[in-house]
């Protein structure tokens, strides 16, 4: 059976390429979008949305703009690494998927009332939505099988030298939601960035031929070109999407369940996932933690999906 999903994220490059997997591949049943500031405002990750599920031909699916802000502290957006549009890249046309006129986080909750068995959310952005579902509606836990969040590193960060983009956003909401005591699953830059798009990757999307893997070649080369920018990276790491791959065939990740804390204080260090590998802390283990990527089987899974949808009914 198709495993119901609440895709809650900011696209956002990597985000675009998972909503492709999420609706392309038949073990995932899409339930709804959710978006939040992160990558681009929240109005423009709502419009990015759309323009994806409309690409993707999901018109069915409903899409709401969610927290426009942190729950504390001002906002700041990846666009030095997605662009003004957060989608920079490729030319887009009005979306045929239209805005859900409920805030984000009622959709989520309405979602969880009418499913008939736990959902899945796969949260690919910072976490606020999801804090704020647990403020608002705390009986909504019960209803939630696993998170699955990209989010972390067991190393470095991206966004500061040790806190990575999606938790240094809202470090409050990451923290909120560890301790919520849903189960939940972590994707951090350690296994991301063993996914990188590399030369002979973007060939094979490419050699598919469809406008919609023309979109994702143009997509991906854009990112590419801001991560070599920002960081050095002569391919960018596909960070999104393995929340769903993993869903799809969990043998794609290898994890280990560990004691894991968010850094909230640190003068140089907030935002920092701290996970606890070799069980020096006396801590709990509490969360799945990523720790390796087996990168064949993932792109197999990226790439099939973008074949999918381009190949003609």
């Amino acid at each position: 059976m198709p495993i119901p999903v609440i895709l809650d994220c900011d696209p956002g490059h990597d985000d675009a390429m998972a909503i492709l997997l999420a609706v392309a591949n038949p073990a995932i049943d899409l339930l709804a979008v959710s978006t939040v500031a992160g990558n681009q405002t929240v109005a423009k990750t709502a419009l990015n949305a759309r323009r994806m599920l409309s690409l993707a031909g999901a018109t069915g699916v409903p899409v709401a703009a969610g927290c426009d802000r942190p729950l504390t502290g001002p906002l700041e957006i990846g666009d030095y690494v997605h662009g003004e549009s957060g989608l920079d890249g490729p030319a887009f046309g009005e979306p045929d998927v239209p805005l859900d006129p409920r805030h984000g986080v009622e959709l989520i909750h309405d979602t969880l009332a009418a499913a008939d068995e736990p959902v899945t959310i796969v949260a690919i952005g910072p976490l606020t939505n999801i804090a704020t579902l647990f403020r608002r509606h705390p009986g909504d836990r019960d209803r939630i099988r696993e998170i699955v969040i990209m989010g972390g590193s067991t190393e470095r960060g991206n966004h500061t030298p040790y806190a990575e983009f999606n938790i240094v956003t809202d470090p409050e909401a990451a923290a909120e939601v560890l301790e919520s005591g849903v189960p939940t699953t972590w994707v951090g830059l350690n296994v991301s960035h063993q996914a990188l798009v590399t030369t002979d990757v973007l060939d094979r999307i490419a050699a598919l031929g469809t406008p919609l893997a023309r979109v994702c070649v143009e997509l991906l080369t854009f990112f590419g070109s801001s991560y070599h920018q920002a960081w050095g990276f002569e391919a960018p790491p596909l960070h999104d999407p393995i929340t769903l791959a993993y869903l799809i065939d969990p043998q794609v990740m290898t994890y280990a369940r560990v004691g894991l804390r968010i850094e909230l204080d640190g003068a140089y260090t907030r935002g920092a996932t701290v996970a606890d590998l070799h069980g020096r802390m006396d801590w709990e283990p509490n969360a799945n933690v990523g720790l390796i990527l087996d990168r064949d089987r993932f792109w197999d899974l990226m790439i099939g999906a973008i074949e999918r949808l381009g190949a003609p009914e």
